[in-house]
């Protein structure tokens, strides 16, 4: 089992790291986080999650406004112009074992995380605060860069600070310059082939990075208390945008079809039946009818999440 939230916010506080942190709605993009979070000052991040073919996995951190081109990145590591691709969903949940949407270094905290490398953009050390994600896409936590390098070495890790926009030559005598951070001795879980398959048909390569910010004027969300060795500021609360308004057409969607099979069987249902009878035979035929036709809706608004945050992060990744 891995850390959660509330744990990694105590192992903060435990280790006198200053943080401020913002209660939101759950967001998959900058531009969703932006709306609660994006108007306090400060660098809001987009986080990749990525892999080689040699299964050895890499976070990358960058400011939501720094153009990551994946082809030059895996030359500078020395992997080729293909070497990197986003890792699949199941070494997110088995290795960072957070949901999508929630990729940050923070994640590092998890043993299983341990040979996950990673690369923040040095674009991060001009910022006052940067904002990331606690474990959960709920939450944004600032802090300054300092803070961070204090929590990453508490777990064994030296912090690289690069430039992730830099495009350098490698050849026979210019060596790839982030070769020294691949990491070695992975021991990572390959893609099963049947669920890559099927996420491929969908939409390619699983991304989990939020995408490029655009400034939005929201205000911030509602405040916590005040706790000691930890700066907290307050936030006016913000009530969910346009970024739901899929969530509901979907569940608007499920009632009318519900809705439209209730009627439709309250009509074919035998009318001799009564009070508690009927209402028994009304419900096992939704429950036979509607079953499978709400399974696909589930799994359709899943697929439509899942390729919408694929574009958006391949977006980010290669401007």
């Amino acid at each position: 089992m891995g850390y959660s939230k509330e744990q990694l916010l105590a192992r903060l506080k435990d280790l006198q790291v200053e943080f401020s942190q913002y209660e939101h709605p759950p967001v998959m993009t900058v531009e969703a986080q932006a709306q609660y979070v994006g108007n306090l000052g400060g660098g809001l991040s987009k986080n990749l999650f990525l892999k080689d073919k040699k299964h050895r996995l890499y976070i990358v951190s960058a400011l939501a406004d720094t153009k990551v081109d994946m082809k030059v990145l895996s030359q500078r590591l020395g992997l080729g112009k293909g070497g990197l691709r986003m890792a699949p969903e199941e070494s997110l949940l088995e290795i960072l074992q957070v949901p999508l949407g929630s990729v940050t270094p923070f994640a590092l905290v998890n043993e299983s995380a341990r040979d996950v490398g990673l690369l923040l953009d040095k674009g991060f050390k001009a910022q006052e605060q940067c904002f990331f994600h606690p474990l959960s896409n709920d939450m944004s936590v600032s802090l300054h860069t300092n803070d961070l390098d204090k929590f990453l070495k508490s777990i064994g890790r030296d912090p690289a600070y690069v430039d992730l926009e830099a495009n350098p030559a490698v050849g026979k005598d210019q060596p790839p310059d982030l070769a020294a951070f691949v990491p070695s001795g992975s021991t990572v879980l390959p893609d099963p082939p049947e669920k890559a398959s099927a996420l491929q048909g969908a939409s390619g390569d699983h991304v989990v990075a939020n995408s490029n910010f655009k400034a939005v004027t929201e205000k911030a969300v509602k405040p916590f208390n005040k706790v000691q060795n930890v700066k907290e500021k307050s936030a006016n609360v913000v009530h969910p945008s346009n970024s739901f308004t899929d969530a509901e057409k979907f569940v608007e969607e499920i009632l009318d079809k519900i809705s439209t099979q209730l009627l439709a069987e309250n009509k074919e249902v035998n009318t001799n039946l009564r009070g508690e009878e009927l209402g028994t035979e009304i419900t096992n035929r939704l429950k036979s009818k509607c079953c499978s036709e709400l399974k696909n809706l589930a799994t359709i608004f899943k697929n439509t999440a899942y390729t919408q945050g694929f574009h958006a992060g391949k977006a980010s990744s290669m401007r």
